[in-house]
């Protein structure tokens, strides 16, 4: 992959840990409004990566943390149709929408992301060895 491109804000979390695995230095995200609070409306791009980088998705690995009804990534992807698309978690609905997921869930589902909840200390991974 040229670049890993997060989803924000669900996606970041997930597209840092992708990126550091997979070495990939060139990371950027896309910011998509499809909810109102608690209420899905229309979705919308409200902030671009860079598109010099982007083309038509071509070696781009777009992260999110889950596909639910795949509004959000119907319209990533009709923006960049060649990336490729990667979740954490994938509902029935979205499930089209992307190309790679860890788990499949339940449409009725709710799932709590660590990055979404209250903060806590965690001992860090790295020199457990």
């Amino acid at each position: 992959w040229r670049a890993v491109v997060a989803i924000t804000r669900g996606g970041m979390a997930p597209a840092m840990i992708v990126a550091r695995e997979l070495d990939i230095r060139t990371v950027d995200t896309i910011s998509v409004k499809s909810y109102d609070h608690q209420d899905r409306s229309e979705a919308r791009v409200l902030k671009s990566p860079d598109a010099d980088m982007m083309g038509d998705g071509t070696g781009i690995l777009v992260v999110d943390d889950l596909v639910d009804s795949g509004k959000t990534l119907e319209l990533v992807r009709s923006l960049y149709p060649q990336a490729h698309f990667a979740t954490v978690y994938a509902k029935p609905s979205g499930e089209p929408q992307v190309d790679t997921f860890i788990t499949g869930v339940s449409q009725d589902t709710w799932i709590f992301f660590p990055w979404d909840m209250a903060l806590q200390y965690v001992e860090p991974y790295r020199g457990k060895d």
